[in-house]
């Protein structure tokens, strides 16, 4: 039944790409911000799925069944304080200033050159969490079909590549929302079925293991704090948020929908919680990536345990189109059009998307086979982002003395400190790397800034 119905329902997915990509994809603007149409529900849907893919389900499962519900809190409060920022301060700007892509806007601020380095950047970080969608539709389809993972992680690496390439964002947005909605009410219904058999929700925390019960699950506080950033400062600045913020009917709608996505963020990653830690103490020995899937389909009664398998493969698989169709943007928009300065024929943008799309699924699979877990790709690709774009985009919106040399400063310090700190170093101390590369480039950002003439210094000197 597990297979009928996951079987069923990624068809369905594959027909609904098909259908958006005729009926509603006409030029490259539907494609990247789904014609700057989508409404409060169904934006706050896909927000949700994008944060409730691989990353929650089997990095963040991995990371919970390992050091417990206390050190969860670390790991998932980048959420809710993310959010609330959005809601604050960043998405109602984000959707007036038109933009498609974050290099777009960093050009606005700091210039060309400023744009082909976040833009770089970007898809270093982007592969990588695309990467790992891969291989958690993989542990999905290998536990579904009894396949081998290498297989399951082909077919997702295929079926992510192809959906992303058909529809673009509003295959996605939409499909994001079915998903969503579906994964919601079942973990909802199976929360109190899996704590009835466990005696309740205490009986299931002191059945932990005594190093679980601690506030950091036997972490140091700077690790803890390590686990924290990553997700909190991608949040902040994601370009795959910023084009659902775009692609808003207008800005009252993104704000709303900050909203939306902070409070369905937060039940949905305290369900996810609770279900990985009844893992823990029902299938102590699995492997921790597969927590929540292993719950879906041993943890809970037939019918229900298939729908939430059904819906956290459709999570992985929509993330993976997101994030695949937000490198293309960049590919297409920053690097090709704005670094090598090509004019694409209107007519043709779209096709060169979607050509691009399929390009860079490749890489994503390729990158794979260079990290040891989804967790290990997870902060690897959240720390880079963290650490190199988020503070100069902030700066960018908010701080009106940061300049063009501190933009690109901060940025490039960012991400040589990311790749060295986790290749070269090999993660000195246990420490993920968003702990030494942020405050260099926030520094570096703020410094060089002060150092450096601001646009109206330049403007006066020049008069």
């Amino acid at each position: 039944m597990y297979a009928t119905v996951l079987l069923l329902y990624m068809v369905l997915m594959v027909l609904a790409g098909i259908y958006f990509s005729k009926r509603k994809v006409r030029n490259d603007t539907d494609f990247l911000v789904a014609g700057r149409s989508l409404p409060f529900f169904v934006l706050t849907g896909t927000l949700l799925a994008t944060f409730v893919g691989s990353g929650s389900v089997i990095g963040g499962a991995s990371f919970v069944f390992q050091n417990g519900p206390g050190a969860a809190v670390f790991f998932f409060a980048g959420t809710p304080l993310g959010a609330m920022a959005m809601y604050l301060f960043l998405a109602k700007r984000i959707r007036e200033s038109e933009a498609t892509t974050i290099p777009e806007l960093i050009e606005r601020r700091y210039g060309r050159h400023a744009r082909t380095v976040a833009s770089i950047i970007i898809l270093l970080a982007y592969i990588g969490i695309v990467s790992y969608q891969f291989i958690g539709g993989g542990y999905a389809l290998h536990l579904a079909f009894d396949i081998p993972a290498w297989q399951g992680t082909l077919i997702s690496a295929v079926i992510i590549t192809i959906l992303a390439t058909l529809g673009g964002l509003v295959s996605v947005a939409y499909t994001d929302f079915i998903s969503a909605l579906i994964i919601f009410v079942s973990m909802a219904i199976g929360v109190p079925l899996v704590l009835s058999q466990l005696g309740g929700l205490s009986a299931m925390y002191t059945a932990l293991p005594t190093e679980q019960q601690s506030w950091t699950g036997g972490l140091s506080l700077w690790q803890a704090i390590g686990f924290f950033l990553p997700l909190f400062l991608l949040l902040l600045g994601d370009q795959n948020l910023f084009q659902r913020f775009a692609a808003a009917t207008d800005g009252r709608t993104a704000k709303r929908s900050a909203m939306g996505f902070l409070v369905s963020g937060v039940i949905s990653i305290t369900m996810i919680v609770i279900l990985v830690c009844s893992a823990r103490v029902m299938f102590p020995d699995i492997n921790p990536d597969t927590a929540m899937l292993v719950m879906a389909e041993q943890g809970l009664p037939g019918l229900l345990g298939a729908f939430l398998l059904s819906s956290v493969v459709a999570l992985i698989l929509t993330t993976g189109n997101s994030y695949l169709l937000s490198a293309s943007a960049n590919l297409t928009q920053d690097i090709v059009g704005g670094l090598f300065g090509a004019k694409i024929p209107e007519n043709k943008r779209l096709g060169f998307n979607r050509i691009s799309v399929a390009g860079l699924g490749v890489g994503a699979y390729v990158l794979g086979a260079f990290f040891p877990s989804v967790l290990a790709i997870q902060m690897y690709s959240y720390g880079m982002y963290g650490a190199a774009i988020t503070p100069a985009l902030l700066a960018a919106l908010l701080w009106k003395r940061a300049t063009a040399w501190g933009g690109l400063a901060g940025m490039l310090t960012g991400c040589i400190v990311t790749l060295i700190w986790e290749i070269a170093l090999g993660k000195p101390l246990g420490w993920n790397s968003v702990l030494v590369a942020m405050p260099l480039a926030t520094l570096m950002l703020v410094v060089v800034s002060l150092l450096s003439p601001s646009s109206n210094q330049r403007a006066e000197a020049s008069q």
